[in-house]
């Protein structure tokens, strides 16, 4: 991604932004005259005061001229810079590194870290180690009489070696955390998308039905019509064959008809009834069976949660995702197991599929997450789906284990329940 295109992706939250630059700010103001009018500091404290001036007028620009709610990547990094400017500006005027108040170098680059794009980051800890180096070497001495106390050089090395390390090792954390926290919400956003879908999956296959029944009637009276229409011109040459293709049309009418009306009852039905888990699992098999060569053995121990549960979205897509999984990847066959005692209730799905990647094997279930060894990249995913569906499914008291099965070769995972939440949901 180029630097002028990050903009798209990164940003700033702009209200946060100017709160935290009023706080520093404030802070600046109340601390410099503090300093000369309270202690009685001798230093250039005008200048100071100038340099706090043209922070706020930025501040100010911000709010009334920059209309956006974020600020984009590039506009970020500019007013990041000024920050940090401003106050290598402050801290020449009044000690430099031996400034207590050094330590604040480090905050704009941290606060930006989680939310900036990396080469951004890359750029304001360069500068930020610039200014400490400069304000080692440049500086005016410390406001009098502070400037009488003599430093050891070994001390006064010191802190700009530490400010540099503190400066990598929290931005170095923050971009980490931040990262994570970043791709969390993004797969959470998908979740939120994905249980949207099925909702209107859901409405929309009640509408299919509606319009089959509903153009059922008027349907036959066109067929019956067309076949008499058939019987009177069957010897006429010239209208034979518009009568054929006007009753080849209507017959495959009728078996579009025929499709919608079965599979939106039968989700339907599935939708608004309170089956067992071994029900849910039937109907879910069903589901890919219709559109995968595939062999799926199904292994439901008798009597197996018996109980219906309350009917839950959550729970149906989650099995389902991983179901998907397990024949995406298999070669052959997927087996699904089902067992249930008085607490527990478990299913296991397995595949003779080639299995997880030993690389990410111990990472499953984190979103966005590829394996190095994957050398099919149609059956390489990005972790996007198992995150869902262990997602789902841990919202509904589950527990889940993910490994290679030592049985079928390839994947095995392990749902479980306790019943009592089962009944609960």
């Amino acid at each position: 991604m180029e630097f002028g295109q990050t903009s798209k992706t990164y940003s700033l939250n702009k209200s946060t932004y100017i709160n935290l630059r009023w706080i520093g700010i404030i802070g600046q103001f109340i601390t410099i005259n503090s300093v000369k009018f309270i202690f009685g500091f001798e230093f250039d404290y005008i200048i100071a005061n100038i340099i706090i001036f043209i922070g706020a007028l930025s501040n100010l620009f911000l709010i009334y001229i920059y209309k956006k709610a974020h600020l984009s990547n590039r506009s970020a990094f500019n007013y990041l810079l000024i920050d940090i400017i401003q106050l290598t500006a402050l801290l020449y005027l009044s000690g430099g590194i031996l400034n207590p108040f050094a330590i604040f170098l480090l905050i704009p680059s941290v606060f930006a870290s989680s939310s900036l794009e990396i080469k951004t980051n890359i750029f304001l800890i360069s500068i930020t180690a610039l200014a400490i180096l400069f304000l080692t070497f440049y500086f005016q001495e410390l406001p009098s009489p502070l400037n009488e106390i003599e430093v050891n050089d070994y001390f006064f090395y010191s802190i700009p070696l530490a400010l540099i390390i503190a400066l990598i090792f929290l931005n170095y954390f923050a971009i980490s955390f931040g990262k994570e926290s970043n791709i969390r919400k993004e797969a959470l956003d998908k979740i939120q998308e994905v249980i949207s879908k099925e909702h209107e999956l859901v409405s929309l296959g009640g509408q299919a039905a509606a319009a089959a029944h509903s153009l059922g009637t008027p349907l036959s009276t066109i067929k019956i019509i067309s076949d008499e229409l058939y019987e009177q011109f069957k010897n006429d040459i010239d209208l034979k064959k518009d009568v054929e293709l006007l009753v080849s049309q209507v017959e495959r009418c009728n078996e579009i008809l025929r499709r919608l009306t079965l599979n939106p009852t039968i989700e339907d039905d599935f939708i608004d009834k309170d089956l067992s888990l071994a029900d849910y699992v039937k109907e879910i098999v069903s589901s890919f069976k219709e559109i995968s060569a595939k062999n799926f053995d199904i292994d439901i121990e008798q009597d197996a949660n018996a109980f219906d549960i309350r009917k839950s979205i959550e729970i149906v897509y989650g099995i389902r995702n991983f179901v998907g999984n397990a024949n995406k990847f298999a070669k052959n066959n997927i087996y699904i197991s089902l067992k249930s005692d008085s607490e527990t209730s478990e299913i296991t799905i397995e595949d003779d599929g080639p299995g997880f990647p030993k690389d990410v094997l111990s990472k499953i279930g984190e979103p966005y997450l590829k394996s190095i060894k994957t050398k099919d990249k149609s059956k390489s995913g990005l972790g996007l789906g198992i995150f869902i569906g262990k997602t789902l499914l841990e919202k509904n008291n589950a527990k889940l284990i993910f490994r290679n099965s030592e049985t079928r070769g390839g994947a095995e995972i392990k749902i479980e329940w306790q019943n009592k939440n089962l009944i609960d949901i």
